[in-house]
């Protein structure tokens, strides 16, 4: 019955580790698995606990940097509204602190200038700075004479 006690042992790893979210108690979760395989064989307590020790260096060794590396990632793509920060819109609608529209990628949002003390003239090619609800903040690329 060696191998019910290392699935029970990954079992209460794999509790603890859904409370800590640390990655650590996860993968010895995943050497106790590898444990109760190599009992459930039929390989004596020594060979257990060397599949055990050897699961849980290579998961914490190698494994755990990779899958920390990879959180700390930015998403590649945006979503939503956030997508529309940073592209070039053009003014349908004179641009001021409080009220103005652009179109940006074939739609038309309400907007207004990143800069309170500028206006925006119709025409002029604007950078989407930020999205404040429903309202682009912009500054303005270049000024059409």
């Amino acid at each position: 019955m060696p191998w019910f006690v290392w699935l029970l042992a990954a079992a209460a790893l794999g509790v603890a580790e859904f409370f800590t979210l640390t990655l650590v108690l996860g993968l010895l979760a995943g050497a106790a698995l590898v444990a109760a395989v190599v009992a459930g064989v039929g390989v004596g307590l020594l060979g257990q606990l060397v599949a055990f020790g050897v699961a849980a260096a290579a998961g914490l060794l190698v494994v755990r940097p990779v899958a920390l590396r990879q959180m700390r990632q930015a998403p590649l793509s945006r979503e939503g509204s956030d997508a529309l920060i940073g592209k070039r819109a053009e003014v349908m609608q004179e641009v001021t602190a409080s009220r103005g529209l652009i179109k940006i990628s074939g739609e038309e949002w309400s907007a207004r200038a990143l800069d309170e003390s500028q206006v925006i003239p119709v025409g002029a090619l604007v950078d989407v700075m930020e999205i404040d609800g429903a309202t682009a903040v912009v500054y303005p690329r270049e000024l059409l004479p």
